[in-house]
């Protein structure tokens, strides 16, 4: 999904499909398209749906859609999107590497929905780029590739590349492409037919607020978890948080069993242990580097807290 398009129409957009690929997402950049044909009465989008061997592939959920085509059949396109979900890199292979350099070299502009970045860049096609994941997965990848530029955003699209956090974001990436190519009323009348009540620009948050997400409204707890969540691979002290928070540390750890049935300590270290489940399932560090980026300071006392919270080890979830 190209930043701008001055081509023939149909605009040609290739799905580049990879076992364990989100439904959702791919759903959700399709359909906007499907129906701006519909309401417009011109064929103003065509997609193609492409699989490295032309096979039919299976996605998260266990649904599989037949292939159009297999990756030697395609030797150009305008935009291609590659739609993955889980180990995205397990898939990259010399092939498929040289198919998408091939494709990059001939002018197509490159995506990702959900996880599909990771694979580009492994590939190497993301140098100098900005782009944004699934919330859930940006720790994972800028462990990963620390040099790439990447935002938080709903979607980005750039001269050459575009990216969105994957679900509903893709939808709202469709429209803006559609807004852009046909005009903001086309993209308006596609939005209701999607029942998708406003749409939302790049900028909107991929998560609820914070407050929502916690249920309350109390400033302080906020801020405190706020902070939690920002220093996660060095944690701060119960003391620096109350400071910052602007509150004794008798009332912080009030405010969390009031609020959230729980200790300031034992919610700093969920979160960090969550994030530390996430970079053992999604990247290759090594268990001490996974540790030590989720604030432990040795393996064995990152070990511990883990087999401690969730019954297995480090290990046994990789």
């Amino acid at each position: 999904m190209r930043l701008d398009y001055i081509g023939p129409l149909p605009e040609t957009i290739g799905f580049l499909l990879l076992p364990r690929f989100s439904m959702m997402a791919f759903f959700a950049a399709v359909e906007p398209l499907r129906i701006a044909n519909r309401i417009s009465g011109k064929p103003l989008f065509r997609w193609l749906l492409i699989s490295e061997d032309g096979q039919p592939v299976t996605s998260s959920s266990g649904m599989t859609l037949v292939a159009d085509h297999s990756i030697l059949d395609i030797r150009s396109l305008p935009s291609l999107a590659v739609c993955s979900g889980f180990e995205p890199e397990a898939h990259l292979n010399r092939a498929l590497t040289g198919w998408l350099h091939r494709l990059d070299g001939g002018g197509c502009v490159l995506g990702g929905l959900d996880t599909g970045c990771f694979l580009l860049a492994a590939a190497g096609l993301l140098d100098g780029e900005r782009i944004t994941l699934h919330w859930e997965s940006l720790p994972a990848f800028r462990e990963r590739f620390p040099t790439i530029s990447t935002s938080d955003e709903l979607f980005e699209l750039g001269a050459r590349r575009f990216s969105c956090a994957g679900g509903a974001a893709a939808m709202d990436m469709a429209l803006d492409v559609i807004a852009r190519r046909h005009g903001t009323a086309l993209a308006v009348d596609v939005s209701e037919q999607l029942v998708h009540d406003r749409m939302r620009t790049r900028t909107d948050q991929q998560r609820m607020t914070l407050a929502r997400r916690l249920g309350t409204h109390k400033r302080q707890l906020v801020d405190a978890v706020a902070l939690m969540e920002q220093n996660l691979d060095t944690p701060l002290s119960l003391e620096e948080l109350a400071k910052r928070c602007r509150v004794s540390l008798r009332q912080l750890q009030r405010l969390f069993e009031q609020e959230l049935s729980t200790s300031p300590r034992a919610w700093y270290l969920r979160l960090r242990l969550e994030r530390a489940r996430h970079l053992l399932k999604e990247t290759d560090l090594d268990i001490l580097s996974v540790g030590l980026s989720s604030g432990f300071t040795s393996s064995s006392s990152f070990s511990r807290a883990y087999r401690n919270h969730f019954g297995h080890s480090p290990r046994q979830t990789r």
